[in-house]
């Protein structure tokens, strides 16, 4: 969506905005923590992101790319730095070829720095631009109102040829070539802003093109002192009253630094000059968010923007991928990896998937498919387990908050599961592994901080979902306990591809989120699907694979966990009374996993057995741990699709020999 059209929908509200500006790191670990940050940041409600364009396009590749997952599996509004010094028209043209297919729809076009050996900048040969709006006028050329394009604007002044006054003439020029928005060079001094704002709206330039101000925060006395003086930004004297005496305190400069800028933020929104304020974050947080947080512009708890939250799951921002509103849920602690196993569909599906059930997903060596960090990360992160008991201790330490990641849960629980929190923490304590689950709702209201999505006035609804794997002794119980239990639908799947479940193969996708808003069609939003759910079991055990290939061959943890990932089933279950709050749980009574200590949980009749059947009595000993022939010889199908093309060991096939693929 165009950055102006955002800002005039929300100031036509009188909601002030905002916005981030990011740049791109220098090593690929950075790259990942900073789209950690970036999606955390979120939450603070920014308008818009930007990534920045390095002199003479160092950085461009890397820009190009940030700005695709940003804007496809971030789901954030992305506005591509753009320069011309020193960039031959090949790479002007590869550069907005891939911000169109990104989806991203704003540009900002700049000049640019001079590189770093060159004091003044000069036209090379074979550079097609000499001005920004030469490459305004190029981009309008080209791709018409597609893009919204931003420019610079000096409030102090360009450089020393060029003074604010001066610079004005040529900000109009930029404007009346194409330029839709105004994005000025960091500034602190309120009076400075908020007079030259006058001049320009003075000079014709119309009040439909927003001018905003560039801040960035203070972080540290030193790097403020210099970066103000490398962009000849003037520093209000009382400021530096102020920063001299705690300038040897970082906590305290980031405390005086807040209420600095917070001061002015103030006088710029009170004043009308802007209604929005775009941060130089310097890929940081904190800062930023205390100055939003003293200006009272983050959404609060129980505060409802459905520009935050208009679906259950973060929308991608791709090209043609803006209208979709149906996941399933199995990707919801991996959204990157869902978007990109899709990004090749040519069309997203309905709101009742319609027909797309039978997609071909991507291939699991995509881009973002794969865990994060290095091996020696996720060995901090998740210790070195040699037994049972400590993957159980892992799992009820990610379950309490302890542990920030799984391997298939990219982000800490959230705030949904705390409902469930004692159940959850119970079954894994008893070595069953919980890998998702929600819980419950019945009609909650549509602004609920919690559940709450949609537009306002509505009501949403979930149907309870657990996902979990499960050891093999313990699978025939459970569907035995399951056969008892109508309401319940379930999937049960190993890396094999042996699959079982008691949904009949006619049937369609299982709604398990929906809502109901005034004026429109029930939406359904998450469901529960067969084809889907067989692509998921594909990327569940390649995460397991991944997961012990983080330690060394024939090292005990690399053992276990490859025994876990190859014997032990993923079963999913559906509770269809969705206003029954534990159904599920009970499914589970008595049973925990040989090996694992039990304190007062999971029995029935006294005995701690791993193999309990539906007494609490277990007869079957656990299989051999060895890796079997067949999984060795055999690897599973991996398009996920049910179409007797690529069976495994029955993976097209249930256990009552029904085929899965006629749907």
């Amino acid at each position: 969506m165009h950055i102006t059209k955002k800002l005039a929908s929300a100031h036509a509200e009188n909601r002030p905005t905002y916005s981030f500006e990011y740049f791109p790191p220098k090593t690929a670990q950075g790259v990942q923590n900073l789209y950690d940050r970036m999606d955390r940041m979120h939450g603070f409600g920014p308008a818009f992101v930007d990534i920045t364009w390095g002199a003479g396009g160092r950085m461009s590749n890397l820009t190009c790319e940030m700005v695709k997952v940003a804007q496809s599996a971030y789901g954030l509004e992305t506005c591509m730095h753009l320069t011309c010094t020193d960039m031959a028209v090949s790479k002007i043209d590869s550069a907005l070829e891939e911000a169109y297919k990104a989806g991203c729809t704003n540009i900002l076009a700049l000049r640019g720095d001079p590189p770093r050996e060159k004091e003044k900048w000069e036209q090379g040969d074979g550079v097609a631009f000499r001005y920004a709006r030469d490459l305004i006028k190029y981009i309008k050329k080209k791709y018409g109102s597609h893009f919204d394009i931003g420019i610079a604007g000096y409030p102090e002044g360009c450089d020393e040829e060029t003074d604010a006054d001066a610079h004005i003439p040529y900000l109009k020029e930029k404007v009346d070539a194409g330029g839709t928005f105004i994005v000025t060079q960091m500034c602190y001094d309120a009076d400075i802003f908020i007079s030259w704002v006058k001049q320009c709206r003075a000079a014709g330039i119309p009040e439909s093109v927003p001018i905003i101000p560039g801040i960035m925060p203070i972080q540290t006395y030193d790097s403020f002192v210099r970066r103000a003086s490398w962009t000849q930004c003037k520093i209000p004297p009382d400021w530096l009253e102020k920063l001299e005496p705690v300038k040897a305190d970082d906590a305290r400069v980031r405390q005086v630094g807040k209420d600095l800028i917070t001061d002015f933020c103030r006088r710029l929104l009170d004043s009308g000059a802007t209604m929005h304020l775009h941060f130089y974050t310097m890929n940081l947080a904190a800062s930023t968010q205390m100055v939003l947080e003293e200006l009272q512009m983050t959404p609060a708890s129980d505060s409802h923007n459905p520009d935050l939250k208009p679906l259950p799951w973060r929308q991608s921002l791709g090209l043609n991928r803006r209208d979709e509103n149906v996941r399933p849920i199995f990707w919801r602690n991996r959204k990157q990896s869902y978007v990109a196993r899709t990004q090749d569909w040519d069309e997203f599906p309905n709101g009742r998937w319609g027909d797309s059930r039978s997609p071909a997903f991507g291939s699991l060596d995509a881009y973002g498919i794969g865990l994060k960090g290095t091996n020696e990360a996720n060995r901090k992160l998740w210790g070195s387990p040699s037994n049972v008991q400590e993957i159980a201790d892992l799992f009820v330490g990610y379950m309490q908050g302890k542990v920030q990641s799984l391997p298939w849960s990219e982000s800490p629980i959230s705030g949904e599961a705390d409902v469930l929190r004692n159940d959850l923490i119970d079954l894994n304590s008893r070595g069953l592994l919980t890998i998702n689950s929600q819980p419950a709702v019945d009609g909650a209201k549509s602004t609920h901080a919690t559940y709450g999505w949609g537009p306002k006035n509505g009501y949403v609804y979930q149907k309870a979902y657990l996902e979990i794997l499960v050891h093999p002794s313990l699978l025939p119980t459970l569907m035995g306990r399951m056969k008892d239990k109508p309401e319940m639908t379930y999937y049960a799947v190993n890396n094999s591809g042996e699959l079982q479940t008691n949904v009949p193969g006619s049937s369609g996708p299982n709604a398990v989120t929906w809502g109901v808003f005034p004026g429109k069609e029930i939406v359904q939003p998450t469901i529960v699907e067969t084809v889907s759910f067989l692509a998921w079991r594909d990327e569940f055990y390649h995460l397991g694979q991944e997961w012990s290939k983080c330690y060394d061959d024939g090292s005990e943890s690399r053992r276990l966990i490859r025994e876990i990932t190859e014997s032990w089933y993923l079963v999913n279950i559906v509770d269809n009374d969705f206003r029954s709050q534990r159904g599920i749980f009970p499914l589970f009574e008595g049973l925990h996993v040989d090996g694992v200590t039990v304190t007062g949980h999971g029995q029935t009749n006294g005995h701690a057995n791993g193999n309990a059947n539906a007494n609490g009595h277990g007869e079957k000993q656990l299989p051999d741990r060895s890796v079997t022939s067949d999984s060795k010889s055999n690897p599973p199908e991996t398009n996920g699709v049910p179409d007797k093309n690529n069976a495994v060991n029955g993976a097209d096939v249930t256990t009552n020999g029904h085929t899965e693929a006629k749907m």
